[in-house]
C-alpha cells in the first residue's frame, strides 16, 4: 500500500482488493495440481501474498494497510481457496493470528505491531494447536524468559517473519509473538499429509528460546487473569477462517469442474442429448450442489457478520453476545464441511471417469477438505450448537471453543 491509499474510500479498497485476491487465486489454480504433487514449501506462494499487498490489509491505511475488518479479510481468505485451499488455510491464519495483539496484548503492543505488520508486510506462521506434543512452557530467566517443547502441527511456522505462540506461564495461557528462526526454534519439515500439502504445517521444537517480556502479550502482572468474554474472541478468529476456505473450495472446485465438464465431459448413451451439458442427470447434480454450495456460503456471509459485530462491540461483550457469535460461526462450520465435502466428492458425477486422470488433480480439493475438516471434530460443533438452542449453555471457552 502506498500513502495514495488514503485518499480512497474504504468501499472502493475492499472492492480492489477483492479483485487482486481473485487474480491471485487464478494464478494459484493454474498450477495448484502440479504444486500439489510437487510437495515443496510455500514459499513463492507467500511472496505472491505479500506483493500483492494481502497480507497487511486489516493494518490501518496510515500504517501501509486497508483497514479492512477481520470478517471482510475473511472473505478474501475464501476467494483465495477458490484457487488453492492450502494457501488459503495459511493466510486466513495470518489473518487470525495478526488480531491476537487486538485481544490479549496491551495497545502499545497491539500498536507497534500494526505498525510492523503494515510497513513491512510481514506473513505470521503459528504454533497454535494445543493438542499434538509437550506443552509449551514459559520460564523466567533473568529479565525474560526461555520458552520449552514441541508440537507435532504447526502450520506457516519455519517460513513466518512473525510467529504467534500459545504458552503457558505458571499454569495460565500466555500468547508469545517473536521472530521467525530464533535460536533454540526447530520446524522438522515432515509434512506429507494427503492434503493441505502446501501448509508448512509439520513439527516445531523449541529448546530454551528466548523470549522478552515485551514479547509476551498483556499487562503486568503477565497470567493469572482469566480473559473476558471480548478476548475469548480469539477462538472464532480461526473456526471462521476455517468456514470460509470451506465454503471456497468448495466454490473453487464447481468452477473447475463447470469448466471442464463444458469442454470435455460426454453426455450419458440413453440420455437422448448430444452434449454432457444438456444431460439432465448432470443438470439435475449441478443444481443440486450449487443449491446447497450458495446457501452454506450465506450461513458464512451470517457467521462473519455475527463476530464481526461482537468485534465490533469490544471489551463491554457480554458472555451471552459471545456465545451467539460462537454458535453462529459453529452452526456454518458444521454446514460448510459437510456441504464442502459433499460437493468435492459428487461433481465427479457431474464430470465422469476421465476427471479422475492423475494429470488433472481434481482430487486435491476432497483431499484438502478431508485433512482440515478433522482439526477439530465437527460433531462437537453440532453438540454445542445444539447445547446452547436447547439449554442455554454457552461453549466453554479453550482454544477449539
Amino acid at each position: 500500500m502506498t500513502a495514495s491509499t488514503l485518499s480512497i474510500p474504504a468501499a472502493d479498497r475492499y472492492a480492489a482488493l477483492l479483485e487482486t485476491a481473485d487474480d491471485v487465486a487464478r494464478q494459484l489454480r493454474s498450477t495448484a495440481a502440479e504444486r500439489d504433487r510437487a510437495n515443496q514449501a510455500p514459499r513463492a506462494e507467500i511472496e505472491l501474498l505479500r506483493e500483492n499487498d494481502l497480507l497487511q490489509v486489516q493494518e490501518p491505511p496510515e500504517y501501509g494497510g486497508a483497514g479492512l475488518a477481520y470478517a471482510q479479510a475473511a472473505q478474501i481468505t475464501r476467494r483465495i481457496a477458490r484457487g488453492d485451499t492450502s494457501i488459503a488455510h495459511l493466510i486466513g491464519y495470518h489473518y487470525a493470528q495478526t488480531r491476537i495483539a487486538q485481544l490479549f496484548g496491551t495497545p502499545e503492543q497491539a500498536d507497534a505491531q500494526s505498525r510492523k505488520n503494515g510497513g513491512r508486510c510481514l506473513f505470521w506462521g503459528g504454533v497454535q494447536n494445543p493438542r499434538g506434543g509437550s506443552d509449551l512452557v514459559l520460564t523466567p530467566d533473568g529479565d525474560g524468559f526461555r520458552l520449552n517443547g514441541h508440537r507435532t502441527f504447526a502450520s506457516g511456522a519455519s517460513l513466518g517473519d512473525w510467529l504467534s505462540i500459545t504458552a503457558t506461564l505458571d499454569g495460565n495461557l500466555a500468547f508469545v509473538s517473536i521472530p521467525g528462526g530464533r535460536e533454540g526454534f526447530t520446524a522438522l519439515d515432515n509434512w506429507d499429509n494427503m492434503g493441505q500439502r502446501l501448509t508448512d504445517s509439520g513439527g516445531v521444537e523449541l529448546h530454551n528460546v528466548r523470549v522478552e517480556r515485551s514479547e509476551i502479550l498483556g499487562p503486568d502482572p503477565i497470567g493469572g487473569q482469566e480473559p473476558n468474554a471480548y478476548q475469548t474472541l480469539v477462538t472464532p478468529h480461526w473456526q471462521l477462517a476455517f468456514v470460509n476456505f470451506y465454503i471456497g473450495t468448495a466454490e473453487g472446485a464447481i468452477e473447475e469442474a463447470l469448466e471442464w465438464t463444458r469442454a470435455n465431459a460426454s453426455p450419458w448413451e440413453t440420455s437422448g442429448v448430444d452434449r454432457a451439458s444438456d444431460d439432465a442427470y448432470i443438470l439435475e447434480r449441478v443444481g443440486e450442489i450449487i443449491s446447497e454450495v450458495r446457501a452454506a456460503a450465506l450461513l458464512a456471509d451470517r457467521a462473519g457478520g455475527a463476530l464481526q459485530a461482537a468485534l465490533d462491540t469490544g471489551p463491554a461483550l457480554t458472555a451471552e453476545q459471545r456465545a451467539e457469535a460462537a454458535v453462529a460461526i459453529y452452526e456454518a462450520k458444521v454446514v460448510t464441511t459437510r456441504v464442502g465435502l459433499d460437493a468435492a466428492s459428487r461433481l465427479f458425477e457431474v464430470q465422469g471417469a476421465r476427471a479422475t486422470t492423475a494429470a488433472y488433480g481434481f482430487d486435491r480439493h476432497w483431499r484438502n477438505l478431508r485433512t482440515h475438516t478433522v482439526h477439530d471434530p465437527v460433531a462437537y460443533k453440532a453438540r454445542e450448537v445444539g447445547d446452547w438452542v436447547l439449554n442455554r449453555r454457552a461453549p466453554e471457552f479453550s482454544l477449539y471453543r
